[in-house]
């Protein structure tokens, strides 16, 4: 592709995870759209109103802001709180060391684990209406007296009741979904960026054509956990309605829910089928499964007289929650073994976080705040319900009132979330500490290289920026604190027995001293602070997506986390908030493409926009690749990217990204910088690229430039630490020389097509 004589060279500007606004990003007050729409559009300064700010002369500069993505309405940005533990698990596959997975096996192990988290938030649901309230409240008097929102309830036979309330997280199942579809429906706006098919998952990469385009996997895993989540209700209402007797009709009905069942988690061990048509065959038999089995359901608990009332929890919830908890240890095991085989190759280039155990450790963390939100919402309802005791196996309520205790799994989960905050927090401080000498020792170097000759009135501000570099480097201490959690997860998979026998804290406390009334009682208080812990944790998350719905700061705020926890497609867990970059990266190849057409291209990338910049690049047609250029500033993908997702961000993929662009590409970052930092370690032993071209990637900015006043200034240069990087004169100078090396080289590409042209038998110029 050539470009047009005089084309226009154009600056695309791409913000990071804040949310810059686009006259923040061109540094001018008066911009206008001139493509996308108000979600994700490009900017330019208005014609006649003189040039954005850091502008280089004699090019355009334009911004690209997609934050609107995440932080745009304020429904879905507290909506997406809710789904947190879906999101960590869709992230945790991505964290693997590697991309190439034998036989799909970590996929598979993955998807079942994030099913598992679809019927953690079932199951706790159901322990709310049926096995609380139809089971252990509106049978006896003192619980439902005053509260005629359940006293109408009593009038029904135990069957019927519970029908009726099985209706409810079929009801939350149909919400996720809507919240899903419609948030993709808002998101994901663009299809695959080419027509050639989506390579399989065992080796697909972020120059895989389609890569981005998430929605038929997402299809597929959505109906099959709704499927999933159907059978869940159907086998925990035929148990509770059958208890110990069971008719031909009941028996048939429950071990069709278990086929349901089953039938849904061996598709999830299936890769997503390649074509529509092959989908639809085999989601016709489960949604036939689905529907004659919850309407057959339903419809035998309606009609059902026999439903014996015997006293503590619903029949089956309780084994249901412990086998749950046993099935997701497992799957963890499973995880983290087949993820540490496939760690030791290591064929990235890259020294990944945890020696590349991040997809074990993040799947432990999606399971740990699942339990903490179905728990919470299990025992603040039973608290409710009991007027405000907290019963257990030591402390029985009055027999007028019920039971109201939930299962010994949920327990475990209080008392675990407990010593995980205590140990962790502990770890964190001791990492804190321990390598406080480590990195002071780091940042005297870097100021005694910067600054070797200080005045003494500067002494001061000296000090203060030897503390910054310091604190610049806390990313790297996370560590010690991720292992911590993994271990303290791993410890809590010793539970999975005492859950399968319903031993739950207090009654192994009793058990273990033989006194009652002593450590049982002190066991149960510790429990009841762990409860109290982990609720007001996820009650704080809940006054969090309040405050996003009322107030656009808190909004932004948590979109933050949200831009970094939704880069990725879902291909885990089909209610997870949607991947902003199904729409971004897409747009952003088609308006390059677009460009490049008509002049030099620099897409300049700060923070996490130098992430998209980077996928942008890797999607971009071979064409249009000579007219492009890369400027990335505050960059974490050499920092923080490349050892988070080595299987996809590796140093060998940036490797890659340089050669594609003939290392037309320039990093600029800060020793102040908690974020950003080189894209390539050239202090290594082995380089990390065999092209020398790598070493002239990375250029350092002194932060600040100076510790004392200009004089014609009247204060010291700021330290400006992660923003801004386009105020600097090094900025200016890398764009000019990005923008000269594809003029030149897009000279050369239109002379030699020329001279092909040219010499074509025949032709005669």
């Amino acid at each position: 592709m050539g470009t047009a004589a005089g084309g226009e060279a154009v600056e695309l500007r791409v913000h990071g995870v804040s949310g810059a606004s686009a006259e923040t990003l061109l540094d001018h007050p008066i911009v206008v759209r001139v493509a996308g729409d108000r979600y994700a559009g490009f900017y330019r300064v208005r014609p006649d109103n003189g040039a954005a700010g850091g502008a280089t002369a004699g090019v355009a500069a334009e911004a690209y802001r997609w934050g609107a993505l995440t932080a745009g309405a304020a429904v879905r940005t507290a909506s997406m709180l809710l789904l947190l533990p879906f999101m960590l698990g869709n992230v945790a596959i991505w964290l693997r060391p590697r991309s190439t997975d034998r036989f799909g096996l970590l996929g598979a192990l993955c998807r079942l684990l994030a099913s598992s988290l679809t019927v953690a938030f079932t199951l706790a649901i159901i322990g709310v209406t049926m096995n609380l309230v139809g089971w252990q409240c509106v049978p006896y008097v003192q619980c439902r007296a005053d509260r005629p929102y359940l006293s109408w309830l009593a009038a029904l036979p135990m069957g019927p009741r519970l029908a009726v309330l099985a209706l409810i997280p079929l009801l939350a199942l149909r919400l996720f979904w809507a919240v899903g579809a419609r948030s993709a429906r808002a998101f994901e706006g663009f299809g695959p960026t080419a027509a050639e098919p989506k390579a399989s998952e065992g080796t697909e990469s972020l120059s895989t054509p389609g890569f981005w385009d998430d929605e038929r996997m997402t299809s597929w895993l959505r109906q099959i956990h709704v499927g999933l989540g159907a059978g869940t209700v159907d086998v925990s209402l035929l148990i509770g309605v059958s208890g110990g007797g069971r008719s031909l009709v009941g028996a048939l009905l429950l071990d069709a829910a278990a086929v349901l069942v089953l039938f849904c988690a061996a598709l999830l061990c299936l890769p997503v089928p390649a074509s529509q048509a092959r989908a639809r065959r085999l989601l016709r038999p489960l949604w036939v499964i689905t529907a004659v089995v919850t309407a057959g359901s339903l419809s035998y608990a309606a009609s059902s007289r026999s439903g014996q009332l015997t006293a503590g929890q619903l029949p089956g919830y309780e084994g249901s929650a412990a086998g749950l908890v046993a099935v997701q240890g497992v799957l963890l095991v499973a995880i983290a073994v087949v993820t540490l085989e496939r760690a030791r190759a290591n064929p990235t280039g890259s020294r990944p976080y945890l020696r590349g155990l991040g997809t074990p450790v993040v799947a432990a963390l999606s399971v740990s705040v699942s339990a903490a939100f179905t728990a919470t919402l299990v025992f603040r309802v039973a608290d409710h319900l009991d007027r405000g005791n907290i019963p257990d196996p030591i402390r029985p309520n009055p027999p007028a009132l019920g039971p109201l205790e939930p299962p010994v799994a949920y327990w475990w989960a209080a008392l675990a979330g407990l010593a995980a905050l205590l140990i962790v927090a502990a770890a964190a401080t001791a990492t804190l500490l321990l390598n406080r000498r480590r990195r002071r020792a780091l940042a005297e170097q870097v100021v005694a290289h910067d600054y070797p000759h200080v005045p003494p009135h500067a002494t001061r501000r000296l000090h203060l920026v030897r503390e910054t570099v310091a604190k610049s480097h806390l990313a790297e201490e996370l560590g010690p604190m991720l292992v911590a959690f993994f271990l303290i997860s791993s410890l809590g998979l010793a539970t999975i027995a005492l859950d399968l026998i319903g031993v739950g804290p207090t009654q192994l406390a009793a058990q273990l001293s033989g006194q009652r009334d002593g450590t049982a009682v002190l066991a149960a208080y510790l429990t009841d602070v762990g409860i109290w812990i982990i609720s007001l944790l996820v009650i704080g998350l809940i006054f969090l997506g309040y405050r996003s719905y009322r107030s656009a700061e808190t909004r932004r705020l948590v979109a933050i986390l949200w831009d970094l926890g939704t880069f990725w497609p879902r291909t885990v867990h089909p209610f997870a908030p949607p991947c902003y970059a199904a729409r971004a990266v897409p747009e952003l190849t088609k308006r390059v493409t677009a460009l490049a057409a008509r002049g030099p291209v620099v897409i300049s990338g700060h923070s996490h926009g130098s992430v998209l910049a980077a996928a942008t690049v890797l999607q971009l047609p071979a064409a249009t690749l000579p007219n492009v250029a890369l400027l990335t500033h505050g960059s974490p993908l050499g920092r923080i990217y490349a050892r988070l997702y080595p299987a996809y961000l590796g140093q060998h993929v940036l490797c890659d990204l340089g050669e594609r662009l003939d290392w037309r590409w320039h990093n600029l970052w800060r020793d102040t910088d908690p974020i950003g930092g080189p894209i390539f370690n050239h202090r290594a032993a082995k380089p990390t690229c065999d092209n020398p071209a790598a070493s002239h990637v990375d250029i350092r900015l002194r932060d600040p430039r100076a510790l004392t006043i200009d004089p014609a200034d009247t204060v010291p240069p700021p330290v400006e630490r992660h923003w801004p990087y386009h105020t600097q004169p090094h900025y200016q100078e890398a764009v000019r020389e990005l923008v000269d090396r594809t003029s030149h080289c897009d000279t050369d590409q239109h002379h030699s097509n020329q001279s092909d042209t040219d010499h074509r038998p025949g032709h005669h110029p």
